[in-house]
């Protein structure tokens, strides 16, 4: 009897003993490559490690089974998208699926981008849930609860790591807070002399910077340009603003004629800011707006080479107009 039982004892201690080596071997070498895989919504312990196993994942489900049952965490695996990176052990993974740490995706959102294009880099994102295909610019802000009649300038642009398979609204959501956060740090350290009345004039004015600027070093002086003529009553003229204005008119080159035909964004045409931001300007930008160089400039002229020369009079503008563009 004595020896029955010892056997037993012995049995149960060398199954304990392969679990635990099985439990902290690595699922895969090193140089793996990572293995993606998905839990269904709903899904028992034993339903999703046949789907881990199922998706290619080399590990035996009864193991990780037991293991998540032994563990305690057999009612908290959570269901998603997953990648297995190479090295992780079979407790490893269990951790993982009870953190819910899904398959991350990125998307660039670049400075200087429109909306338009914001919108369509997001359409083309094969992990994104396209929640908002079909959705006008207006019914998209009122769906995210955006008290805004334009979605120009709204957004930040950055680069976005979210869940394989999440909704299109979750990006749109992130892109604005940021840029709230950012626009109203940057206002809360501003030159309180600027002819801005709110934020907003602020972020549309970030917009003409981001788009007229060639080197990111010129950006105050840029703004400076701008802060002083909107100070002086001066027309902005800003070519941005006109192309802008234009849409899908605007084919490349942008002509007398164009600068003569009057929209709400044609600043050779009509004073102060234009109605709303021309682009998603970033945090340089946004600084620059709110933060110009100390500058008497008015006018400035692109020098061929990415810089500009900066005037503070017309005559010296006009000479340098002559040596540079004409």
């Amino acid at each position: 009897m004595k020896k029955l039982i010892f056997s037993i004892v012995l049995l149960c201690a060398m199954g304990g003993a392969g679990i635990t080596f099985l439990a902290n071997q690595p699922i895969t070498g090193k140089d793996a490559k990572p293995i993606e895989f998905a839990v269904k919504a709903g899904s028992s312990v034993r339903s999703s490690t046949r789907q881990i196993a199922e998706a290619g994942v080399p590990v035996n489900p009864w193991v990780v089974e037991f293991l998540a049952r032994a563990s305690g965490k057999a009612a908290r695996l959570k269901a998603g998208n997953y990648e297995l990176k190479p090295g992780t052990t079979p407790l490893g993974l269990i951790d993982q699926l009870v953190r819910g740490e899904f398959a991350q995706e990125g998307l660039a959102v670049i400075e200087g981008w429109s909306f338009r294009q914001m919108r369509q880099a997001i359409a083309a994102h094969p992990a994104v849930k396209h929640d908002t295909t079909g959705m006008s610019d207006r019914e998209l802000l009122e769906k995210l609860s955006l008290p805004y009649a334009h979605p120009e300038g709204l957004f930040f642009p950055d680069t976005y790591r979210f869940a394989k398979g999440s909704s299109d609204l979750l990006i749109y959501k992130q892109a604005h807070t940021l840029m709230q956060k950012r626009l109203n740090e940057a206002w809360a350290r501003r030159n309180p002399s600027l002819p801005y009345k709110s934020p907003y004039e602020a972020l549309v004015m970030a917009s003409i910077v981001e788009k007229e600027t060639g080197q990111r070093s010129e950006r105050n002086m840029i703004a400076a340009v701008f802060v002083n003529r909107l100070r002086k009553g001066m027309l902005l003229q800003t070519d941005p603003t006109v192309i802008y204005g234009m849409g899908d008119k605007f084919q490349g080159n942008i002509r007398k004629r164009d600068l003569e035909t009057d929209t709400p964004y044609n600043t050779y045409t009509r004073a102060g800011l234009p109605p709303t931001p021309i682009a998603l300007p970033g945090a340089e930008s946004i600084e620059a707006a709110l933060n110009p160089a100390s500058s008497d400039a008015l006018y400035f002229v692109a020098r061929g080479n990415g810089t500009s020369e900066f005037s503070n009079n017309l005559a010296d503008h006009n000479r340098a107009v002559n040596k540079y563009q004409r």
